[in-house]
Parts: C-alpha cells; sequence; structure tokens
C-alpha cells in the first residue's frame, strides 16, 4: 500500500477548504457593500441549500469509506465499481434537487423564518444557485474520488481557479445585478470545476469504462452505501438541521445587528476551523487505509497524533483572531454595535472551536474506520438538547441574545468532542471495518 503521510495530504485540503470558503468570503464582503441584509440573504439561503443537499453527504461519506478501505485492501477494481456508483447517485439525486429549489425556493426559505427583504433577496439567490446544485454534487462525488487515492493537490488547484473565476465575476456583477450576481457568479465558478475535475479524473485516476462494472447494478453496493452514509450523513444532517434551527430563532427573536453579527462572524470563524476541518479529512483518508489493510494500531497513534497538531493549529489561529478581531469585523461593516456584539463573541468562540476540532478529527477518522453509529447517536442528543434547546432558552428565555446563542453552540461541540475522545480511547472502532486485507469482505453491524 502506498504510504500516506498527514501533512502531505492535509495541506493541499487546508488550501482547498480555505479557497472553498473564500467563495463566500467574498460574496458576503462585497454584498455588504450592497446591501447588509442581502448578505445575510445569502448566507440565510445556503442554510437551506447544506439540509437539502444532505443527501450528498450519504452517498459521498460512504463512498470515501470504501474507497479508501478497498485501495487499502488493494481491491481497486471494487473501489472503481463504487466510484462509478457514487458519480451516478450524486448526479441523478443533484437534478432532483435543482428542480425541487427551482419549484419551491420561497415556500423553503419562509419555513425557515425569512420574511421581506431577506425573503425576497434570499429567494433569488436560491433560485439560481439551487437551480445548479446538481454540479456541486458532482463536484463533491468527483473531490472524494481523486481524494481518496491520496490526490489532494488536484482538487486543490480546482479550487483556486474557481476562487479566481468567482471574484473576479463577482466584481462585475454585484455592482448592477446585486444578489443575482453572486449567485450567476457562483454557478459560473462550479461549472468550470466540475468540467477540472472530470478532466483530471478520466484521465488520471479512473476511465470511463468503469461505468461498465455497474452492469449487471451492483444492488449490494446500494445496500451497503445506505448502511454506512445514513449515520454517517445523519450526524451532519443534525448539526446542519440545528443551526438551521437556530437561525430561525435569530430571525425570529433577536435583533437585525444580532444576525448581521452571527453572518460576520460566521465568515469569519470559519477560517479557525479549515485547519481542522482539513486534518480531519486527511486522517480519514489515512484512517481508512490502514483499516483496510489491517493495521488498527498504527492508525490509532495516527489518529491521536493528527488530533494534538489539529489543537495546537486552531489554538493559534484563535488567537490571532482574537488580537485582530475589530480590523476583521471592519473588513464587513462600520456598524459600532455589530463591532462591538462581534469582538465580544470572538472572544466566547475559543471554547466552541477547541470542541469543533476535537469533533472533526475524531469523527472524521471514527468514519474511516468504519465506526459511524455512535457519533450519530451522541449527535441525537447534543444537537437538539444542548445547541437547539440551550440556544432558545439562553438567547431568548434568559435574554441573553447572541451570547447566550454563542455559550449553547460552545456547550454542545466540547460535550461532543469528550465523547468522541474516549470512543476513540475505547478501541471500540477496531472491529467495525467495513473490509479486511485478508480478502474477508463484511458491513460494520
Amino acid at each position: 500500500m502506498k504510504k500516506l503521510k498527514l501533512f502531505n495530504l492535509a495541506w493541499p485540503i487546508f488550501i482547498e477548504s480555505a479557497l472553498f470558503m473564500l467563495l463566500g468570503f467574498v460574496d458576503v464582503i462585497i454584498l455588504s457593500r450592497y446591501d447588509e441584509l442581502a448578505a445575510s440573504s445569502v448566507n440565510t439561503a445556503n442554510q437551506a441549500v447544506s439540509i437539502a443537499t444532505i443527501v450528498f453527504t450519504v452517498i459521498s461519506s460512504a463512498s470515501a469509506i470504501m474507497i479508501s478501505q478497498y485501495l487499502g485492501a488493494k481491491k481497486e477494481q471494487s473501489a472503481s465499481r463504487i466510484a462509478a456508483l457514487s458519480i451516478v447517485l450524486h448526479f441523478v439525486f443533484g437534478v432532483i434537487i435543482s428542480v425541487i429549489f427551482l419549484l419551491f425556493n420561497r415556500p423553503i426559505l419562509t419555513f425557515i423564518g425569512a420574511e421581506s427583504k431577506i425573503l425576497d433577496f434570499g429567494s433569488r439567490y436560491l433560485s439560481i444557485v439551487g437551480g445548479v446544485i446538481f454540479l456541486q454534487a458532482l463536484m463533491t462525488s468527483m473531490s472524494v474520488i481523486i481524494r481518496n487515492h491520496g490526490m489532494t493537490r488536484v482538487t486543490m488547484f480546482v479550487s483556486v481557479g474557481m476562487n479566481i473565476f468567482n471574484t473576479a465575476l463577482d466584481l462585475v456583477l454585484v455592482p448592477h445585478m446585486g444578489v443575482e450576481g453572486v449567485a450567476i457568479a457562483t454557478s459560473i465558478s462550479r461549472v468550470i470545476g466540475t468540467t477540472v475535475l472530470a478532466a483530471v479524473l478520466f484521465s488520471k485516476v479512473e476511465k470511463l469504462s468503469i461505468f461498465r462494472l455497474l452492469k449487471p447494478f451492483p444492488h449490494g453496493d446500494i445496500k451497503n452505501i445506505v448502511k454506512i452514509g445514513i449515520p454517517a450523513a445523519l450526524e451532519t444532517f443534525l448539526y446542519n438541521l440545528s443551526q438551521l434551527l437556530i437561525t430561525s430563532i435569530v430571525l425570529n427573536f433577536l435583533t437585525d445587528n444580532e444576525l448581521i453579527t452571527k453572518t460576520y462572524v460566521q465568515n469569519i470563524t470559519m477560517f479557525f476551523y479549515i485547519f481542522a476541518l482539513s486534518i480531519g479529512q486527511a486522517s480519514q483518508i489515512i484512517t481508512g487505509h490502514l483499516v483496510g489493510a489491517g493495521e488498527t494500531e498504527q492508525a490509532y497513534r495516527s489518529c491521536l497524533k493528527a488530533y494534538r497538531f489539529g489543537l495546537c493549529i486552531t489554538a493559534a489561529a484563535c488567537a490571532l483572531g482574537i488580537c485582530f478581531r475589530t480590523p476583521l469585523l471592519s473588513l464587513f461593516t462600520d456598524n459600532a454595535e455589530v463591532l462591538e456584539l462581534g469582538a465580544n463573541i470572538l472572544l466566547i468562540n475559543i471554547f466552541l472551536e477547541a470542541g469543533r476540532t476535537t469533533n472533526l478529527i475524531l469523527i472524521a477518522s471514527l468514519r474511516g474506520s468504519g465506526d459511524v453509529y455512535f457519533p450519530t447517536a451522541c449527535a441525537v442528543f447534543s444537537n437538539w438538547v444542548i445547541s437547539v434547546l440551550g440556544s432558545y432558552l439562553l438567547a431568548v428565555v434568559f435574554g441573553m441574545g447572541i451570547y447566550g446563542l454563542w455559550i449553547a453552540l460552545a456547550a454542545d461541540e466540547c460535550f461532543r468532542g469528550v465523547l468522541m475522545l474516549l470512543r476513540w480511547k475505547s478501541g471500540k472502532w477496531r472491529d467495525k471495518a467495513i473490509v479486511k486485507s485478508d480478502n474477508a469482505e463484511k458491513i460494520c453491524n
């Protein structure tokens, strides 16, 4: 098996993730000069996109785990079959979701709690970006395949190109078209990204002939994707749904300035946790390969090393963010109340990031090993009782506003983080492998 190193995998994923997030960051900055509520509406609409595209997470989570373990066990044809199936499923469900967004964007946003200008702006944005969401589905499937073959630099370079085009188009279109300009720029960037990824995938990693492996249609693989992917995706789904409900709380009970603050702070803090996100994704790939090869002890040590590294990097990023919190917030606004609220929230946020780093790295590694049920079980309680209910009680009932919101979010991340660390150290994930290196394949119970 080709030896995979954490740093070699993680740094391109980090740059790719940073640039992917920068797409939204640039959109919000440019729109904030146009209309602050327009910027918040895009953030609200993207919450709906995150929920609706959870089906992509079901497929991509399962395919990533299965491909990495098949490759670790040296079963390349099985890995190729899963790759072909992943692309087909992503495309079919992507088209279905695109149609839903085209037809029902306003009812979806109204259900969240958007109204007035936010509803109008959000609907215009979602009808365009949501209408071509199948492109995001295809990009997700192809990125998973390329990454799990260890070629993380490829997806990084694609993100570089997408950001260049997106920023250039934003600058040209937003002054004349507002929200529609941002949506069109994002959509065109995804067309370019999808085209390049497809060219690389079928010239460097796989051949178009992999789709022949779907005859006869692998119903067993579908069953396995459902068994593995739904628990893995449900954890992400519960988190995104809890964030959607929290956004609804903000829209219905907190002030416009608190909503604007939440939008800006989230756009800043996403650059704090992309370090942990990239390390977690790299650790998942390594864990999958090692578990597939039967090297569970090496997988155990590799994950803990990645976790310690991730905590140090996140702590340094948070420290810099706190030192420069006012200049960072000033990139978005000169509203004095928003600047004060945001500066205080960034101080509280360090506790949230400590928990989030733990979850991003350890949950990814647990998934790579095939242990997908435990994180989901923890999320059922933590996301809903601590995050959602806690946010409502602290922010609304006790009148703490956005401060109460952030305290509840931090408590959720820290609680789950402790549980994930205990799970990894217990070693119960060792017998959850999907593929065995001795050619004995099994689906985890």
